[in-house]
């Protein structure tokens, strides 16, 4: 079978045999393109972030609810070995009274990672910088693992590179839970290390960095916690996704659930205000 290319976005989905859209477009498009898509009757599985602002995501959510079609998050850390460990680790308690979250992204891009892009670095297409395009996995994992944030202050910064938005971001968080976080993020930190998170509880922390599980130090321990691989994405100083696995793994999952037609845990869900 040979693909064929479009020009016209309509046409395009207007085509057929086609049940889905997976979109990959800069991310101020993901809701218009995905609302579009919901009208034609199609499943929508979008890029992160689901759009740009919230008023944008609430429209896409309630266009596909209308049209009775999934709608779904390329939120791919979700579905890698440990990071689900952990989760599961988490849900069972064995951290006790949730305490404390670090998480460090401090990644680098070069200089014509912006200058030849007419979105990144933009409001109006990529919504802001360092924080809406590469720490926003990390910002769901934390949400994930640790529960709603109810207050956060932040200081952001363009300190290295020449666009619009931050490269550069410290927040103060504080979560439903009463426990308390702290996330760094940064496009502007050469030469680039892996992401890190360290969640610490009354029973102890468990350190996850690129996204294996490096320490367990618990009260209790569970040694078999203490088994996955690193990501082999080379995500600290570039954007090049070599390891498909994690998008693969949320792709067979989003189709499992139009087939099943029910909703599942990877499905982007609205949080209160």
């Amino acid at each position: 079978m040979v693909a064929q290319a479009y020009s016209d976005f309509e046409q395009f989905l207007a085509h057929r045999p086609m049940d889905l859209v997976a979109i990959g477009s800069p991310s101020g498009l993901h809701a218009a393109q995905g609302i579009a898509a919901a009208r034609h009757g199609l499943h929508v599985l979008t890029e992160k972030p689901i759009d740009i602002s919230t008023e944008r995501a609430d429209a896409l959510i309630a266009e596909a609810e209308k049209a009775g079609v999934k709608l779904g998050v390329f939120f791919q850390d979700r579905s890698k070995p440990d990071i689900l460990r952990v989760k599961n680790a988490l849900d069972a308690g064995v951290l006790g009274k949730p305490i404390l979250a670090d998480a460090r992204v401090k990644w680098f891009r070069p200089p014509d990672y912006y200058a030849k892009s007419h979105w990144r670095g933009t409001f109006a297409l990529d919504g802001g910088g360092a924080l809406i395009n590469q720490a926003v996995h990390t910002v769901d994992l934390l949400l994930w693992m640790f529960g709603d944030v109810v207050s956060v202050q932040a200081s952001s910064k363009t300190a290295l590179h020449s666009i619009e938005a931050e490269d550069t971001l410290v927040a103060l968080l504080e979560f439903t839970t009463g426990a308390l976080g702290v996330l760094q993020a940064t496009t502007s930190a050469y030469p680039g290390y892996p992401r890190r998170l360290e969640l610490t509880g009354s029973e102890g922390t468990l350190i996850i960095e690129q996204d294996r599980l490096l320490a367990a130090d618990l009260r209790t321990p569970l040694h078999d916690l203490l088994r996955g691989e690193a990501d082999r994405n080379p995500s600290a100083d570039s954007p090049v996704v070599s390891d498909a696995r994690g998008h693969q793994a949320v792709l067979e999952d989003f189709l499992a659930a139009i087939q099943a037609k029910h909703n599942t845990t990877l499905r982007w869900t609205r949080r209160p205000p």
